[in-house]
């Protein structure tokens, strides 16, 4: 097994397979394998381009964040948008704080999500969860003290993934690898 296509038996298949990964369909044995694969050359290709044909946008996604938000070409820059097509902004800001935040508040809620059981002091943590504006679609979830700043899990630099992984150049100028989220706070106390 020198690679995903002869692991599969060909393209199609291989294509077959990556969308089996992206749907989470695939037994976890076949996943193992092609874990334990030698990768294709070309697989972050044909991911992105299976991800781009489930989305109704024509924007080039340059890189998934995950399962359901990307850093997307738009105009001259990039942006962070989601599967239904909301934007985020810039790519360099955090896209939580676009986001819908729903902190649940008492024990009622969360044993709405946790089992019977489980301690959680509300007095110590937020358990936050991260919702898109344009469907509701939960992004992701934090818990952290209160009070604690929104994280970022994944700030990427994209311009020397590219580069110095996969050997091109963007096809758009990203502007420079720097944290933008101060100034989306900073906007939100003049407002």
């Amino acid at each position: 097994m020198d690679n995903l296509n002869e692991l599969s038996g060909g393209q199609q298949q291989s294509r077959e397979m990556l969308a089996g990964l992206i749907d989470r369909t695939l037994h976890f044995t076949q996943i193992k394998e092609i874990q334990s694969a030698e990768k294709d050359t070309d697989r972050f290709d044909n991911y992105v381009e299976l991800l781009q044909e489930r989305v109704s946008w024509p924007e080039k996604i340059l890189l998934p964040i995950h399962d359901h938000l990307f850093i997307v070409a738009k105009g001259d820059g990039a942006i962070t948008k989601s599967s239904c097509g909301h934007e985020f902004g810039d790519w360099r800001e955090n896209w939580k704080l676009h986001c819908l935040v729903r902190t649940r508040t008492t024990e009622e809620e969360l044993m709405e999500i946790y089992p019977p059981g489980t301690s959680l002091d509300l007095r110590i943590i937020d358990f936050r969860e991260f919702i898109c504006p344009g469907c509701g679609t939960l992004l992701d979830v934090d818990t952290a003290p209160p009070n604690y700043p929104v994280e970022r899990e994944f700030f990427p630099d994209i311009a020397t993934f590219y580069q110095e992984w996969l050997g091109r150049p963007l096809p758009v100028d990203v502007g420079v690898w720097e944290d933008r989220s101060q100034q989306v706070v900073d906007a939100w106390a003049v407002e």
